[in-house]
């Protein structure tokens, strides 16, 4: 028997099947009109199901969320941290969305400033550190953490992501930069502080004057390896 080499047969592909498969999936539905009626009470169950998660289940949490927040947040205004933090600890205990994730924000805060280091970083690993300016800083404020407990490697690490997320802010980014340069010092990574400081002056070059600083010498003074 000849070897079928028609060119038509070898370009056959997927893609055929595919609409081979739709096509007999028209035909039943065309010919079972229970199809139809079956597809549309499945859809409409759906529905129903996102509907009650959305207005029953889901509004109803977050309301209570912000309620709590709101009460800790009454206490730190009129002074009473240790009551507020007591709050802010219950409410990222017991709810989620992002009232619970800013209560487990200001919890490290105020740990922070307690200089309970290693809790304010139980608090912070659970925040989403993913906007631009307060994520930025809480990434920065876990950086901070890490600085305190002299484990500078990983504040290293907090300081470069809160650069990578803060979106070339020019009150933040630059801040972050320093905080970099200052525990790439400590490592006596004198290379990579130098090239800190270069970067911050060249793309933010009022930053140095706005904080009253000679960024200069100290690039200077990295280069030097001093």
């Amino acid at each position: 028997m000849a070897e079928n080499n028609n060119p038509q047969d070898e370009t056959r592909t997927s893609i055929d099947e595919v609409n081979d498969t739709l096509t007999g999936l028209g035909e039943k539905v065309q010919n079972n009109p229970r199809f139809i009626v079956i597809g549309s009470i499945v859809v409409a169950v759906v529905i129903a199901l996102i509907l009650i998660w959305v207005y029953a289940i889901r509004q109803p949490g977050i309301n209570a969320a912000n309620e709590a927040l709101g009460q800790a947040d009454t206490e730190l205004i009129m002074g009473n941290d240790s009551v507020a933090l007591a709050k802010y600890k219950q409410v990222a205990a017991d709810h989620g969305y992002k009232a619970g994730d800013l209560a487990a924000l200001n919890a490290a805060i105020l740990l922070y400033k307690d200089k309970k280091y290693e809790e304010a970083l139980g608090y912070l690993k659970d925040y989403s550190a993913s906007e631009s300016i307060i994520g930025a800083g809480a990434k920065s404020l876990e950086g901070d953490c890490y600085v305190n407990l002299q484990k500078y490697n990983e504040a290293l690490d907090c300081y470069k992501k809160a650069v990578s997320i803060s979106d070339n802010n020019p009150a933040y980014t630059p801040a972050f930069l320093l905080k970099e340069a200052t525990v790439l010092r400590e490592l006596k990574n004198y290379k990579e502080e130098a090239a800190v400081y270069e970067q911050i002056i060249k793309e933010y070059p009022n930053y140095g004057a706005e904080i009253g600083t000679d960024l200069k010498k100290y690039l200077e003074r990295a280069q030097a390896g001093e």
